[in-house]
């Protein structure tokens, strides 16, 4: 698992198998600060936030809900600390 980097953020991104990603929370930049989700299953309207002031806060907001936990993935699963460039930007078998 591991945050990717976008043109106004970071999505942060569950590795389920070979060439297989799923989104699991995202921050984005806003010019009120930054906003955070952590996905989950139905409607819960607390797993987002608004005006955030720092990214290391949106991201911790978003990794505080282990919304990997809903997608199967292991409870001891942690959170690579490199940023990854954007899929597209990543060459053929790296």
């Amino acid at each position: 698992m591991y945050w990717e980097e976008r043109k106004v953020g970071q999505l942060l991104m569950l590795v389920r198998g070979e060439g297989d990603a799923l989104e699991v929370g995202g921050v984005r930049s806003t010019p009120r600060g930054f906003s955070a989700m952590a996905k989950t299953i139905g409607y819960d309207p607390g797993r987002a936030q608004n005006a955030m002031a720092t990214m290391a806060e949106a991201k911790a907001f978003v990794e505080s809900f282990r919304p990997w936990e809903l997608f199967g993935a292991d409870l001891g699963l942690e959170v690579d600390p490199d940023v990854h460039p954007t899929e597209a930007a990543i060459p053929p078998g790296n």
